[in-house]
């Protein structure tokens, strides 16, 4: 392998930052126990803040190694879409109108399944918010299914009390549906985009190749989360009924949503509709809450971060997948995914020339597989740790705990990639 200065600084860095995420916990804990220091371990313990601070001390670094020019110059050629657009699609689609929209069709849906099947109005809702949800990941992107199925979770689950294991297998489950329930187009799970165009892979080869195989992994993961946790979901209060809102603003709002999707490579563009519609939601504040910005900006730093750090991890990566089969490339890439963001992972594997369709698919296939394991392994899950972490104890998700319960529908996954 070879490599220079700044790219092994860079790995080493990268490496700290992973090990960042898994002691967010620990800083929030050090923030009660030297509270004269507090506001600088609450920093450090926010996990959306890991990656940003890391890439602050690599272009430092690069600084030093080099010169500051050399940092501008890399900083410059870095592709900073994909958290602009996390940025935008987070704010419209966690929007009071789009949630009431999307709360409003879950309802009706769960009605009719409880007339069929005769169950509860909690166990369906949440059922079907696990998925249902991902699936529309599809075609609204991953990053928009993830902010309405955390908010959907947020009022069906996560603000009543329940157990550590209601918690994390929830969002488990959530991480894992999300990341596969993107593949069954060719636009909205970021490792697909990465290679969709390089290997002139069409939606409906996506569906082909992936669709069956993520719907059956989505349904199995959702059903055996609802039937475990089934008990402890409590029903929704009858008593308390959102507050009506206009068909004419949720068709605006949904006009929006639907601009910045289709806009998705053009951050000009959808960066300007967002500007429009913050303006829309000022001139008619009756049927708003307050946007998300604050959590919209955390995940996009965090992503950002990621992209400066990633950038220079191909001088590692790329030899260890040259050298695998599509077996060993499978695994391989759903182990490495956990440590980095998927959509990196299968951008550098479409660097590498003269490899057969069944490598292709096992990379790809193996990175949405694991793309639930932890906070940095798939670009929307920051977005779901945003809206939930402050449900968590201690206002931190931890890492491991995480890993533990993403385990089992991780492996489901794999199950139907492989086999079926």
């Amino acid at each position: 392998m070879n490599f220079t200065l700044t790219e092994l600084g860079a790995s080493i860095i990268f490496a700290i930052a992973v090990l960042h995420t898994f002691c967010t916990s620990y800083f929030e804990s050090l923030a009660k126990t030297i509270p004269k220091h507090a506001g600088l371990w609450h920093l450090l313990g926010e996990v959306e803040i890991v990656f940003g601070f890391w890439a602050a001390v690599l272009i430092i670094y690069i600084s030093f190694i080099d010169h500051l020019g050399a940092a501008k110059t890399y900083l410059d050629q870095r592709n900073f879409t994909e958290p602009l657009f996390v940025f935008a699609i987070m704010i419209v689609a966690g929007s009071k109108p789009i949630l009431y929209f999307s709360t409003q069709l879950l309802h009706t849906i769960a009605k009719g399944m409880q007339v069929l099947l005769r169950t509860r109005s909690a166990p369906t809702l949440y059922f079907l918010t696990l998925g249902i949800t991902p699936l529309l990941g599809s075609l609204i992107t991953e990053p928009a299914a993830m902010t309405l199925a955390a908010f959907l979770l947020r009022d069906l689950v996560y603000r009543h009390q329940c157990s550590k294991a209601l918690l994390f297998g929830t969002l488990g489950v959530l991480f894992v549906n999300i990341s596969i329930g993107g593949t069954l187009t060719n636009f909205a799970a970021p490792p697909v985009l990465m290679v969709a165009s390089t290997w002139g892979w069409s939606s409906a080869f996506m569906f082909t190749n992936f669709g069956f195989e993520s719907c059956v992994a989505i349904f199995i993961n959702a059903l055996g989360a609802t039937l475990l946790f089934q008990k402890q979901l409590i029903e929704p209060s009858e008593s308390h009924k959102p507050i009506k809102i206009p068909v004419v603003v949720i068709t605006m709002h949904l006009i929006f949503l639907l601009g910045i999707v289709v806009f998705a490579h053009d951050p000009i563009i959808f960066i300007w509709l967002l500007l429009f519609f913050i303006g829309f939601t000022t001139a008619y504040p009756k049927h708003q809450s307050p946007l998300i910005i604050k959590e919209a900006l955390l995940v996009g730093f965090f992503l950002a971060g990621l992209v400066v750090l990633g950038a220079l991890q191909g001088w590692w990566l790329q030899p260890i997948l040259e050298m695998m089969s599509p077996t060993a490339v499978f695994y391989g890439s759903l182990t490495l995914t956990a440590i980095t963001d998927n959509a990196a992972l299968t951008y550098l594997g479409s660097l590498v020339t003269g490899t057969s369709l069944e490598f292709k698919l096992a990379l790809v296939g193996g990175a949405v597989a694991g793309g639930g394991l932890t906070v940095i392994a798939n670009a929307p899950n920051p977005a779901g740790i945003a809206i939930l972490r402050s449900y968590f104890p201690g206002g931190a998700v931890s890492a491991l705990y995480l890993l533990l319960a993403a385990l089992p529908p991780t492996l489901v996954a794999i199950a139907a990639f492989r086999l079926l």
